[in-house]
């Protein structure tokens, strides 16, 4: 049975979370991404799973965005908390999911990933810009659910 991690090698994962520390640098908002090999109901749900359990919620201006994907199921929901949420359009999160499908469907998960990264990290930034006395609230590793 395939792991999660099984879908990325470390060069792949150490390129993701250079694009999110590129992207943070800008803003104070946090990206995350998890990884799962299989979902047993719908993606979204199993996003809002994991934003709760990482604790992406309790960001301080609640402008963290979780980039899910169930690898081996070809499922993936990315989600932002209602601070970014409510700043950007539906339209944004339709655009970079139909943007994201077309690597996927190019069997480039991590090419994917880092789309999605930099274009949250440019909303982000636009509504949540860095400032001098930020913190990074949350690590920038991958996460994989399975292990």
């Amino acid at each position: 049975m395939a792991h999660a991690a099984d879908y990325f090698s470390e060069e792949q994962q150490l390129m993701i979370k250079a694009a999110i520390v590129r992207a943070e640098r800008a803003t104070s908002g946090e990206i995350r991404v998890c990884i799962d090999a299989h979902v047993l109901d719908d993606a979204f749900n199993r996003a809002v799973f994991w934003f709760e359990k990482l604790g992406m919620q309790h960001t301080k201006e609640r402008n963290g965005v979780l980039i899910f994907i169930a690898a081996e199921d070809h499922k993936f929901s990315v989600i932002g908390d209602y601070g970014i949420h409510e700043k950007v359009t539906q339209q944004f999160w339709d655009n970079l999911v139909s943007e994201m499908k077309s690597f996927f469907s190019k069997n480039d998960l991590t090419g994917g990933l880092i789309y999605a990264i930099e274009h949250c990290g440019k909303a982000l930034a636009q509504y949540f810009p860095y400032n001098k006395d930020d913190v990074d609230e949350l690590p920038n590793e991958m996460i994989f659910g399975d292990r």
